[in-house]
């Protein structure tokens, strides 16, 4: 696929200082409304990330495998619609590419009996001519009895991503030229009787922040002192799923009911819960920073059904 030209745009991704969590530093600054209706045949999109280039915010989908947009004014659109996505997970928007983690819990109109649980991708997508330029197999670095699901995305700077794994206790590593590795194994902190690590952020001091929603727990990953885990304390029992960084505090999607935004005063050793929102909220999954405010999509998230009515709402 077209790497060499993948490789260049995330150099300058890198150079031009676009945030590696979200892509809201080129948004609009025009207000945007407190909440965003859309009508999605059986959608039930897990991820969410903005694009100031289409205008648009872009949603996943799990049942469907494919990728749409949705206007501030509610209107939704098919963006993508790629055989190789099987159900879309997390995903971030870096420039013109879209960062998609791939994922198969034998529930997707694309699923398969052998790739049930055994799928765990990192797709790239450019977003102009709509093409896939990069696929990476993260199941290939795991025993294959173990099962697997690529849950979220992260990226650095320099267009390295990070990736959570929910079923195995990894966070897999892909460099900027595609090469994917194991960045670290933790079988205490990254394991879960039922659903593990989950939601994770890139933090500007060099460090990662991940979610284990069945330990109700956050960790710190210290990309700079040997990728050492550590216990984020203070906050008691906070089943996160998808996270959000925004002017230093994380925002926390919980329980799919409600929203925390935490505060550190010791660079993420220890945090504190400021507020919850827990008003408006259904099935919830992630959120998305975009014009200084915070905006969480509403999935349904829980019985994969016939729904066609979502919503993406900002945090008050």
């Amino acid at each position: 696929m077209k790497s060499s030209r993948l490789i260049q745009s995330l150099t300058l991704i890198s150079v031009l200082g676009l945030s590696a969590c979200e892509d809201h530093r080129d948004s609009p600054n025009a207000p945007f409304p407190e909440r965003i209706d859309f009508v999605a045949e059986r959608q039930y999109p897990e991820g969410i990330a903005y694009s100031s280039q289409l205008s648009k915010f872009l949603i996943t989908s799990i049942p469907l495998g494919k990728i749409g947009t949705v206007s501030t004014d509610g209107k939704y659109e098919d963006l993508i619609n790629a055989p190789e996505l099987i159900s879309g997970i997390g995903m971030k928007v870096a420039g013109n590419y879209a960062f998609v983690c791939n994922s198969d819990r034998g529930i997707s109109v694309k699923s398969t009996t052998a790739g049930a649980f055994q799928t765990a991708e990192l797709l790239v997508f450019n977003l102009t001519t709509r093409q896939l330029e990069r696929r990476t197999n993260l199941a290939s670095l795991i025993p294959a009895e173990q099962r697997n699901f690529a849950n979220d995305v992260t990226l650095a700077p320099d267009g390295t991503a990070f990736v959570t794994d929910s079923f195995s206790p990894v966070i897999y590593r892909v460099s900027p030229d595609g090469i994917a590795s194991v960045l670290a194994r933790d079988e205490v902190n990254f394991t879960s009787p039922g659903f593990g690590l989950n939601g994770i952020v890139y933090h500007p001091d060099g460090y990662l922040i991940v979610a284990n929603t069945g330990q109700g727990k956050l960790f710190k990953v210290d990309l700079q002192n040997g990728n050492q885990v550590s216990e984020i304390i203070g906050t008691g029992a906070l089943p996160g799923d998808g996270l959000t960084l925004l002017d230093g505090d994380l925002y926390v999607v919980t329980g799919g009911a409600r929203v925390a935004q935490l505060r550190s005063s010791d660079n993420w050793k220890t945090a504190s819960i400021l507020k919850f929102d827990e008003v408006g909220y259904l099935g919830a999954t992630t959120s998305v920073a975009v014009n200084n405010q915070i905006y969480t999509l509403n999935a349904r998230i829980g019985t994969i059904g016939d729904a066609r009515d979502f919503s993406i709402q900002r945090f008050r």
